[in-house]
């Protein structure tokens, strides 16, 4: 039997949960059950890890961006709530909750809020976080293309990061690929 400090809760799952995760919620919340009640912890341990590995990630991040020219964010989900600020077309949002006509998003400063579910996209946009260029290929030695400012707004081409690098369209049309380290709503 595990001691009370070591003991594993499966109660932080049920926060944010929709019914495509409850199958995979039920499936963990019974191998947390049954390593608490294990004899030998490290056995224990090392199967809730092949199981988690087989199971997989219990709840990806979604990103989502502003479609209209403004989008409003509000302090609860209701156009009646408290207006916290607004936010221009493209910035890209993390989506915590989703009602449907209402989204409680994380923004790249870690502020919460809630946006209609009607202002966002799904089109996938980052935010730059430290001056960087767009380069042709994914390397330093590439030939650079743009050099862009801290806070501009670029498309997420391809979600794939290849060797720490990611391909984006600058909103003047120049494509090309971008260190993952300088930007923010990768994952």
């Amino acid at each position: 039997m595990l001691s009370n400090k070591l003991k594993i809760t499966a109660k932080h799952l049920t926060k944010n949960i929709d019914g495509t995760v409850m199958q995979k919620y039920r499936t963990l919340k019974y191998f947390f059950t049954r390593l608490n009640s294990c004899s030998n912890p490290s056995l224990a341990l090392l199967s809730l890890g092949f199981c988690l590995l087989l199971i997989g990630p219990v709840n990806a991040a979604e990103y989502r961006s502003v479609l209209p020219q403004k989008a409003i964010a509000y302090d609860a989900p209701s156009a009646a709530s408290k207006k916290l600020y607004v936010m221009a077309q493209g910035y890209p949002v993390e989506v915590i909750v989703d009602l449907g006509a209402w989204l409680k998003v994380r923004d790249q400063r870690s502020g919460l809020s809630w946006v209609e579910g009607k202002d966002l996209d799904k089109k996938r946009m980052i935010l730059v976080t430290d001056q960087t260029d767009i380069k042709a290929a994914e390397s330093l030695e590439a030939k650079l293309l743009a050099t862009v400012e801290k806070d501009v707004v670029l498309e997420l081409l391809s979600p794939r990061i290849n060797k720490g690098w990611v391909k984006v369209k600058h909103q003047d049309g120049i494509t090309g690929y971008i260190q993952s380290s300088a930007v923010w709503g990768l994952h």
